[in-house]
């Protein structure tokens, strides 16, 4: 095991951080890291937006409704970006119709979040703490306008960073049995039997962390939220607003 495996054992979301700034040197070497990620057909079709504007930030911490997002030292939007080559195919004269399709989308967006990860590897090999941003998509119209994203690019993650100021516990994971499986996709004849153990090790989990709250488990989560406001949150009316055909 080296140092890299061990930074990455040992993840945890980070929501708290110091006072202390990012050196900007540091910023750039994490932008350089950014942009050696891997990208599907070298067509490097994901941004990432570093937002500086606090009244954007603190609209951001509202959308996500985690008030830290204000406050934290570096707050980051990967875009995904099919816009780059739209352009490039117009200047050279080629049809551009189709060209915003559901294979394009998908590819931008496995650049976007690959190149996220892989900046958030380097980070917290660094000693930095990050937080990954779903949330800040709880309204695609609201973000879209925030950052003035054109036609034929979609945000999708956010991250913040930070020199972390808590050290929290490590959040139990299921066993990777229920995750590596070799040749065909693998399952027990019953998940909520199967994941008892795991359940039980997630309501400590929670117990230990949220004192006098509501704790939980695994699968009474998936139960709860895995549809919830699954209409209000489809991409799918904003994606085909920014001019994709995902039909």
């Amino acid at each position: 095991m080296n140092e890299t495996i061990r930074t990455q054992l040992a993840h945890r979301t980070i929501r708290e951080f110091t006072d202390a700034p990012i050196p900007e040197e540091t910023m750039q070497t994490l932008f350089d890291v950014a942009i050696r990620t891997s990208t599907s057909r070298g067509f490097q079709q994901s941004v990432l937006i570093r937002v500086k504007d606090q009244a954007k930030r603190d609209a951001f911490a509202r959308i996500g409704g985690q008030e830290y997002i204000a406050r934290a030292p570096e707050l980051l939007i990967g875009v995904l970006d099919a816009r780059r080559g739209i352009r490039i195919l117009e200047e050279k004269g080629e049809p551009t119709e189709g060209a915003a399709n559901m294979v394009v989308f998908r590819e931008a967006f496995t650049d976007t979040v690959l190149m996220i990860q892989n900046l958030s590897v380097a980070a917290e090999s660094l000693g930095l703490g990050v937080t990954h941003l779903g949330s800040v998509l709880n309204d695609y119209s609201a973000a879209i306008e925030l950052l003035e994203l054109p036609q034929y690019t979609f945000p999708v993650l956010g991250v913040i960073l930070g020199y972390p100021n808590q050290e929290p516990q490590l959040k139990p994971r299921m066993d990777k049995a229920f995750r590596i499986h070799t040749d065909v996709y693998q399952e027990p004849e019953s998940w909520t039997d199967a994941l008892s153990d795991y359940d039980e090790e997630m309501h400590t989990y929670y117990d230990l962390r949220d004192a006098n709250r509501r704790v939980d488990q695994f699968t009474t989560q998936i139960a709860r939220k895995f549809i919830e406001n699954a209409d209000k949150r489809s991409p799918i009316p904003h994606i085909k607003a920014q001019g994709f055909n995902v039909a």
